[in-house]
């Protein structure tokens, strides 16, 4: 006798229950196991995905597919947060290849967010009640929970970018009105900018960019706050939400972030408007209030927005260095810019500072950095490093063009900051290929690598004989 139709439904079902729990299961060990993977799995697709819409014919103006390098290099640059690109995004792209980018931009930001704080989550696991005890300090989250309760930690991330990007769009959509354009090109360009400017892409639906507001702040301050704020990084914002200003609440990552971050912010407006206060190329035939606005957009842009005034090719020789560094620095850790983050320069300061009093301790406001915090700065920092190093030299090779251009474009596309001096548009395929590859490293490579090393501590029940090798 054979079974019923609404017993065969209900086996159906069990066993389609049963395949779910089993694959969340996996995937929950897959991302506790191998954060790095995860990570590197996760954003290959979605990059692999926005490759082929853009290069789709309608993602162009003139109707004809984008050549796989352009449509490669410009969805990784939305993807991984920069904004460098090859083509005119106000020309060369459609409304739907503009769509696809800025989507690009959304996700990629999303992404990252929520990737640092699975990745938190998933050192959490490991390291201990100690340990856990401090990420959720730093989190503002149940460090304690599993990688299978992060849709609660996903949906708090698009809660408040969205809400962040939604209070820029309306702000900048009623200039845009003022300014002349019709309701649905100013709404456009409100979301389109709002988007861009908090996850610190840079990218612009413009064909002049930003050169005809250049003195306009009810433009220019949403697009700095909305960098800044997409530079702090999600747990310093959880943090500034639930105890705002109510300091003994904070930790210590909220503290070394914003102390670093405002002084990066403050020397790099006094240091770039000073080198540039008297050039004609630049800012030198203005007046005293546009050469401190420009100082101070610089700055906040330089550090991972990507936004800029002035062509970065007309600028002095040291001011080029200046943001070569400011950019290598980057923002906040966990957040939507790039670089080595701050808190990974305030760690290797802090280090310095201890060894020259000959502290046998790395403190900071009442702490102790743990020795494991400072060997994974220096991984991070040497990483990077190391990469813009091998890029330059190979820029160099492809391009022959000079140093200080290639040192530039390799900084920029690794830090995830997108200023350029036009060189990614003048490169061979080639040197495409090299650029995507470091923004892909850049955005994906110091995340992983810091937090892979964590996860990767052990106790080891014994100890070599210890002896110091000279240095210096």
């Amino acid at each position: 006798m054979g079974n019923s139709p609404d017993f065969e439904a209900a086996v159906r079902r069990g066993s389609l229950r049963r395949t779910v729990v089993r694959g969340r299961a996996k995937l929950d060990e897959f991302a506790t196991s191998s954060p790095a993977r995860l990570a590197l799995f996760t954003f290959v697709l979605v990059i692999t995905v926005f490759t082929s819409l853009l290069s789709l014919p309608v993602a162009s103006r003139d109707g004809t597919p984008t050549p796989f390098h352009d449509a490669l290099f410009t969805a990784v640059s939305a993807v991984c947060v920069t904004g460098l690109t090859v083509v005119s995004t106000a020309t060369h792209w459609s409304f739907f290849g503009q769509l696809v980018m800025i989507i690009g931009v959304f996700v990629g930001g999303l992404g990252i967010l929520t990737l640092a704080s699975v990745l938190s989550l998933a050192v959490s696991k490991r390291l201990g009640v100690r340990g856990k005890l401090m990420a959720q300090n730093s989190m503002n989250t149940s460090a304690t929970s599993a990688l299978g309760e992060v849709g609660s930690l996903l949906r708090i991330v698009i809660t408040t970018s969205v809400a962040i990007e939604v209070a820029l769009m309306l702000m900048l959509t009623p200039r845009f009105l003022v300014l002349g354009e019709s309701f649905p090109t100013a709404l456009w360009h409100g979301i389109f900018y709002s988007i861009s400017s908090f996850n610190n892409a840079g990218f612009t639906p413009h064909s002049d960019g930003l050169v005809p507001y250049e003195t306009d702040l009810w433009i220019l301050v949403p697009l700095m706050l909305g960098v800044a704020l997409g530079s702090l990084g999600f747990p310093v914002l959880m943090i500034l939400i639930a105890h705002r200003f109510n300091t003994r609440r904070w930790p210590l990552h909220t503290k070394l972030t914003l102390l670093v971050t405002g002084i990066l912010l403050s020397a790099g407006t006094l240091f770039w408007g000073a080198l540039e206060w008297n050039n004609p190329e630049t800012i030198g035939e203005m007046d005293v209030g546009d050469k401190v606005i420009h100082a101070a957009f610089a700055s906040v842009m330089t550090r991972s927005g990507g936004f800029n005034l002035v062509d970065q090719i007309d600028m002095h020789p040291a001011t080029m260095l200046l943001s070569d560094a400011l950019m290598f620095a980057g923002g906040g850790s966990a957040s939507t810019a790039g670089g080595i983050k701050v808190t990974t320069i305030a760690v290797m300061f802090l280090a310095i500072f201890a060894e020259a009093r000959g502290d046998t301790d790395v403190r900071a406001f009442g702490r102790r950095i743990p020795e494991g915090t400072m060997r994974v700065a220096i991984s991070v920092i040497v990483l990077g490093a190391t990469l813009v190093s091998v890029a330059t030299g190979t820029l160099l090779v492809l391009s022959g063009t000079t140093l200080d251009r290639a040192l530039f474009e390799s900084i920029s596309a690794f830090a995830t900051v997108g200023l350029s001096t036009n060189l990614s548009a003048e490169l061979p395929p080639a040197g495409k290929y090299v650029l995507s590859a470091l923004m892909f490293a850049g955005r994906i490579g110091t995340i992983t690598l810091a937090a892979a090393l964590t996860l990767r501590q052990r106790n080891q029940l014994y100890h070599y004989p210890e002896e110091r090798p000279i240095i210096g």
